[in-house]
């Protein structure tokens, strides 16, 4: 997994270095100037720097300089001159020397490529007004670092911010990269090795490689594979614990069962005849959830909540006190949770996976990183932050993006869910399964939205080929 630097982490990582600033500088400036020559920078064309006077805007200079270089009519918008004597002073005093056209930051002007080395990561409030007359100038721009007016740690803006084609980021992904409006803003990220090294880091940003697809042993039957019981589906709301049965069978699992009620029995059997249903007379107290429990005695998992609308507290609440293998609650069953705080005796594995308004009515809060980690502190739990992106909180967070607003589809929280489920039915690291699910979940996204209208019924069926091809 790609990691994810704080500010405060790469402000320290920048203090300890041995090696020289201007080294550094130079190193920096080089990866803008090949990302503005990507976009188009070369002889003949025109280019703004607009240069803050720190460290930032020191790259940006540099940058100035390697495009004069290269032929390109090249002018330094300094806003603020570096201190004398400063990495940043050098590398201005560069680019004067390679031809780069210095100038006031003066009334914005049409551009071929505009580079955004005004603030770092470090910014926080608002641009400048003159500054912010830039923004949409330049036919394509080049971000140095994060595009100015965008928050490092939380990716917001207040005001306005340059609306980058590539960002170079140096060292390491920053949380504004991958949070809030950072990837409206930042368009290709890319990060470059400048030199720099270490940085310790509980965020990160999973990819397609760090995927754990569950496998099988070859003398592996269908309980060892995975059992994954799902109790949901209330009358008029049995298609979503329908779909989260069916998710975690095409994911894998080995056993994939449904907790009925005698009036929904009937519907699930004519529905899909391949899950099994097990029938309760009830699903109100506390003693319901008593005999439940010794029924699942051969369960790994139990997905608790899809459909289940109004839940009875009494009853998942004994779910809870009493189910000793993983649990995933959602939709239903967090609703009807008294607090989080009675997750936190559980032994065994507890998923939570709430939309924004299932979080913010379970913790009072709106969902982010810190609320989050708050919430799997109190809870003990994963915490799975739907959104785009995803967040997966444990004692560690995991970062995946590869979902889009296709995904925004009712059914598809259900889905996911079922997916989580499989995978967390047969393994070691529930995070780690955790974070693959919900990746897989957003690559199934994307390659349904690809083909057509996404659906949950859609999503189903890209599955078991997903997984598949992850397999290998």
């Amino acid at each position: 997994m790609r990691p994810i630097l704080s500010v405060a982490e790469m402000r320290r990582v920048d203090a300890e270095t041995n090696i020289d600033v201007d080294l550094l500088m130079d190193a920096a400036g080089f990866a803008v100037a090949l990302a503005a020559v990507d976009l188009g920078a070369g002889y003949g064309t025109t280019i703004d720097v607009l240069c803050g006077k720190g460290n930032n805007g020191g790259d940006g200079y540099v940058a100035a300089a390697y495009l004069s270089q290269r032929g390109a009519a090249v002018r330094a918008h300094s806003i603020g001159d570096p201190s004398p004597g400063t990495p940043a002073h050098r590398a201005m005093r560069r680019a004067e020397r390679e031809g780069v056209q210095m100038a006031p930051l003066d009334d914005p002007r049409p551009t071929d490529v505009l580079i955004d080395a005004v603030v770092g990561t470090g910014f926080q409030g608002q641009l400048a007004p003159e500054v912010a007359e830039w923004v949409g100038f330049g036919t394509a721009v080049v971000a140095v670092d994060i595009p100015s007016g965008l928050n490092g740690d939380t990716g917001l803006v207040s005001g306005t911010a340059f609306d980058a084609d590539i960002t170079v980021a140096f060292h390491a992904l920053k949380p504004g990269h991958v949070l809030g409006d950072g990837p409206d803003l930042c368009g290709e990220v890319r990060v470059a090795d400048i030199g720099l090294t270490g940085g310790t880091t509980d965020m990160l940003l999973m990819e397609d490689a760090d995927v754990f697809i569950p496998s099988r042993r070859r003398t592996a039957h269908k309980w060892s594979s995975g059992a994954v019981a799902t109790i949901g589906g209330m009358p008029g709301l049995t298609g979503a614990a329908l779909l989260a049965a069916q998710a975690a069978l095409s994911a894998g699992a080995g056993v994939s069962s449904l907790v009925a009620q005698p009036s929904t029995v009937d519907v699930y059997t004519a529905a899909v005849p391949d899950i099994p249903t097990m029938v309760v007379e009830g699903i109100e107290t506390k003693a319901d959830a008593t005999a439940l429990v010794k029924r699942l005695a051969r369960f790994d998992t139990v997905i608790m909540g899809p459909g289940l609308e109004p839940a009875s507290r009494p009853f998942v609440e004994g779910i809870v006190d009493e189910f000793d293998g993983v649990l995933v609650l959602d939709a239903g069953a967090l609703n009807a949770l008294s607090s989080p705080a009675v997750l936190a005796d559980r032994s065994a594995t507890t998923i939570l996976t709430p939309h924004a308004g299932e979080f913010a009515r379970l913790t009072g809060e709106e969902p982010g990183v810190e609320s989050a980690r708050r919430l799997a502190e109190v809870t003990g739990g994963i915490i799975v932050v739907k959104g785009n992106p995803t967040l997966v909180v444990a004692d560690r967070v995991i970062v995946i993006n590869s979902g889009g607003p296709e995904l925004a589809t009712i059914g598809s929280g259900d889905v996911l869910a079922g997916i989580i489920g499989a995978f967390v039915s047969t393994t070691l690291d529930p995070v780690t399964a955790v974070a693959s699910a919900v990746h897989v979940h957003g690559v199934i996204g994307s390659i349904t939205a690809d083909l057509g209208t996404v659906t949950a019924s859609e999503l189903l069926t890209a599955i078991g080929p997903t997984v598949v091809a992850f397999s290998f």
